[in-house]
């Protein structure tokens, strides 16, 4: 007993003691912290398979390296995502041209669309497919995701996302039926008229509060005709026929009355 007494009395058990507490402490939180989801890596059968899809379908406008040509740009360093929102939405392949390209029914499944991102994201570093954490609206601030796609967004796609018409044929399209990957993608990669949002502009987690705050939208939808959730112009456009209208009933009404 006085052998244990002296060691707890020595001048070095303060620094013991606190290092076993920091041992302790840090290896109950590695072993109790919620793990980050990270998406799957590809492996190298994706990236081949991928390979062959993209010279079947898409080198004829990008080039047989994926380096661009005067019917399509470059891919190198576009990144997994880009490759997931274009083609997940049917807008690659296009189509045909225009001002802008158009989504459709997409032309390969899930698993093709995998091989086509992994492959593109072999050729040069970018922008990942965000994992289900990444894009899960049950985690995201519908409040400052409504300040902040109102400040950044809804110039172009209206307050609520409907959506709204650009300069030279192009146009802001609806977000009603664009999934929470989807719209995350968007705001990562700009596709065509779209600014990019990279991580230092809006952060992962503002980006998941936008997407809260679309998919909140949907579920506030009424059965009450909203003259296409265009705002004030078609409300006030709306206002302004019926109350006139109405104006012009009566005076016609009293017109009639008194002759």
């Amino acid at each position: 007993m006085k052998a244990l007494a002296a060691r707890r009395h020595h001048r070095n058990a303060p620094v013991v003691v606190t290092l076993l507490a920091l041992l302790t402490t840090g290896g109950l939180y590695a072993a109790l912290a919620p793990s980050t989801a990270h998406a799957a890596e590809p492996t190298a059968n994706d990236i081949s398979a991928g390979g062959k899809l993209f010279q079947a379908n898409c080198s004829t406008c990008h080039g047989p390296a994926a380096g661009g040509t005067a019917s399509g740009p470059s891919l190198v360093g576009v990144g997994a995502a880009a490759v997931d929102f274009q083609v997940s939405t049917g807008r690659m392949p296009m189509a045909a041209s225009g001002p802008q390209v158009i989504a459709k029914p997409p032309t390969f499944d899930a698993e093709q669309t995998a091989q086509l991102a992994a492959y593109v994201a072999s050729l040069g570093a970018g922008p990942a497919v965000p994992t289900a954490e990444q894009v899960d609206p049950t985690k995201g601030n519908q409040a400052n995701g409504m300040a902040l796609f109102r400040t950044n967004c809804a110039m172009c796609h209206n307050a609520v996302g409907a959506g709204g018409a650009l300069s030279q044929g192009k146009f802001a399209p609806p977000l009603a039926n664009a999934t929470p990957t989807v719209i995350y993608e968007a705001m990562l990669t700009g596709p065509q008229s779209m600014p990019v949002f990279n991580n230092n502009n809006i952060t992962p987690q503002e980006k998941r509060d936008v997407i809260a705050y679309l998919v909140a939208q949907r579920s506030n939808a009424t059965s009450v005709n909203d003259l296409g959730a265009f705002g004030p112009v078609s409300e006030g456009l709306w206002a302004w026929v019926l109350g006139i209208g109405t104006l012009i009933g009566c005076a016609v009404w009293i017109g009639a009355k008194s002759s």
